[in-house]
């Protein structure tokens, strides 16, 4: 009989796991090597077969994701996020014990650039401190859009302090000129292997002029002297995005699935 059981895996068993798929798990390798966050693992006879980190999001990987459901019960997250079967697998052993999600947002497309496109010759540059207060609107109203939800609303002075460590951290990229925001992005994960991009934004007033694609190709080809792959996943009903995405060079790898409380 076979020997699974959940476990606390080593870091070296997290990164051997992520190794596996970098892309797909981009965010699960980032938190682990940065120390953060809970990361349980489903062992089948002595190798890792899942991941699963517990946070504020809940985050699965692998094979037999059902094992997860009673640190997901527990948990209170926002969103339950992840490659789309492990969620699924997921979703099914757990739903009827946690609330009916707000949001339902199967066959997300997950895209990756690993070539250079041509350039931008945008004015794009990391932000500095001093572009704080511009970014804190901007990133909530980002996040507004893609989740439906005001940070600045439900929790203020953590999304202000978030977005002030993503600056400091330098994980956040500003093209700015005359004070308005013609492209912005932040790196939600990043790993030897790959950088998950999100928030991928241009001030409502100057939207619809190529800044967006000026932007990402910039950026991209700035991630790419540092990491082989750029990714980042999108709502699939965002037309917009996608043809910004696929104009640079991106293709579809692999899809996600959100489901958001």
């Amino acid at each position: 009989m076979d020997d699974v059981r959940v476990v606390t895996p080593t870091l070296e068993q997290i990164l051997a796991f992520c190794a596996e798929d970098p892309v797909e798990r981009v965010f699960l390798e980032d938190i682990a090597r940065r120390g953060l966050g809970r990361i349980s693992a489903l062992a089948r006879d002595g190798s890792v077969a899942a991941l699963c980190h517990v946070g504020a999001n809940v985050v699965p990987s692998g094979a037999g994701c059902a094992a997860f459901a009673e640190a997901a019960a527990r948990s209170q997250a926002r969103m339950i996020i992840g490659e789309e079967r492990a969620v699924d697998e997921l979703w099914a052993a757990v739903e009827r014990r946690m609330p009916l999600p707000r949001d339902d947002r199967p066959g997300q497309p997950v895209y990756t650039l690993r070539e250079p496109p041509e350039p931008g010759e945008t004015g794009l540059r990391p932000a500095r401190s001093s572009d704080v207060e511009l970014l804190v609107p901007a990133c909530a109203a980002a996040h507004r859009e893609e989740i439906g939800i005001d940070p600045l609303r439900r929790d203020p002075e953590g999304f202000r302090w978030r977005t002030r460590v993503q600056v400091d951290e330098g994980r956040s990229w500003i093209w700015l000129e005359d004070g308005m925001i013609l492209f912005k992005a932040e790196a939600s994960a990043w790993t030897p292997s790959a950088v998950q991009l999100q928030q991928v934004w241009v001030d409502p007033e100057v939207r619809n002029r190529g800044y967006a694609q000026r932007g990402m190709r910039d950026l991209c080809r700035l991630l790419l002297e540092l990491v082989p792959t750029v990714c980042l996943f999108v709502r699939p009903e965002n037309a917009p995005a996608l043809r910004v995405y696929e104009a640079i060079g991106m293709t579809r790898e692999l899809s996600y699935r959100s489901l958001v409380f």
